[in-house]
């Protein structure tokens, strides 16, 4: 894995994690046919080295980067701007759009559908592309126009550092807890379009997308009505730094020398993990997973189930036998079971 792929996992996992699973989603297999599905029955243990994991709400942020600091953050997104028209189809029209994030400016592209609104609208947050490469509105590009055909208005962000997004020095150190920002605001920016109905707003995330989504179910509660992940990142930071950084040294020695090792400074850890306050989540969660992802192991939704589970909240895993991180076959099954879900939901 590269040294630019290594904390993309859950960096984004969660706000916080912003160490997450690396894959570009601008270029999956193309589906073909759907796969059977079936639901775990359990959850693998935890990780040795972390201390017994909790769903109790956070409580204060005394540590700037955590989960905690982004429930308390003053969030600004605005001045949602349709740019130039990228491609126009019977169906929808492809705009470049731009919108407020902090003192930030992030772009991406908005999907409006033709048919009068105000529409249902989903924000999608793509999983890990190296920024070097990543173009605007790449990645998710299947679902992108999936959606809009069935009515969505689409919004997907670019993150900061990415294609024209301004840039934040200081988001690998933070674990990239920053793109958790990032979709938060994109979620308030869209309230804001005269093509939406913005009581009728969701989440859809991939890999990396998927641990930002779960950031931003703990950290803001009620903001959307429901979310949905795809192969998703883990809920626990230590796994995605474990797996992605600590092979790229210099990234993993600055990180480990601010924060400490998951065993020295469980603290951090844990209030940096998403699956500590899963507690806090308000939204039903769909989640899909291959069973043959090579890239996010499929144990980490099973445990994520069980703990949302745990916690008394709506969740459910379809997992597909052979699909690998991207999915193929099955991806059509996927996207009609989001779909169902999102209308189940009021979406």
């Amino acid at each position: 894995m590269s040294r630019r792929m290594a904390w993309a996992g859950v960096v984004a996992l969660m706000t916080t994690a912003a160490i997450a699973c690396t894959n570009d989603d601008a270029a999956p297999p193309a589906p073909t046919s759907s796969a059977t599905s079936r639901t775990p029955s359990a959850a693998p243990p935890t990780t040795p080295t972390m201390p017994p994991r909790s769903t109790a709400s956070p409580v204060t942020a005394p540590e700037p980067v955590s989960l905690q600091a982004l429930t308390t953050k003053k969030y600004n997104g605005s001045d949602l701007r349709l740019g130039r028209v990228l491609a126009r189809n019977p169906a929808y029209t492809r705009y470049h759009v731009t919108y407020r994030s902090a003192t930030l400016t992030i772009s991406g592209i908005l999907n409006v559908p033709s048919a009068p609104g105000p529409h249902p609208a989903l924000v999608l947050n793509h999983g890990y592309i190296d920024p070097d490469v990543y173009t605007n509105g790449r990645g998710l590009m299947r679902e992108q126009d999936y959606l809009a055909r069935r009515g969505y208005v689409v919004l997907h962000t670019d993150y900061r550092n990415h294609a024209e997004s301004s840039k934040d020095s200081s988001s690998e150190l933070n674990l990239r807890l920053g793109y958790t920002e990032d979709v938060v605001n994109a979620v308030l920016a869209l309230r804001t379009s005269q093509y939406v109905d913005p009581s009728r707003i969701a989440l859809l995330g991939r890999s990396m997308g998927g641990g930002i989504t779960y950031n931003v179910l703990v950290t803001q509660p009620g903001l959307v009505k429901a979310a949905v992940v795809f192969a998703p990142v883990s809920s626990d930071a230590a796994d995605n730094f474990n797996r992605w950084t600590r092979p790229d040294r210099p990234i993993a020695t600055q990180i480990l020398r601010k924060y400490g090792e998951p065993a020295a400074n469980p603290s951090f850890w844990r209030n940096v993990s998403a699956v500590n306050f899963f507690g806090r989540v308000t939204e039903p969660v769909l989640i899909h997973h291959g069973e043959s992802d090579s890239t996010c192991p499929i144990a980490w939704s099973r445990e994520s189930l069980a703990a949302l589970k745990a916690a008394g909240k709506d969740a459910t895993l379809f997992t597909y036998p052979g699909e690998e991180h991207a999915f193929g076959p099955a991806w059509p099954t996927s996207m009609a079971r989001t779909v169902s879900f999102l209308k189940q939901h009021g979406v």
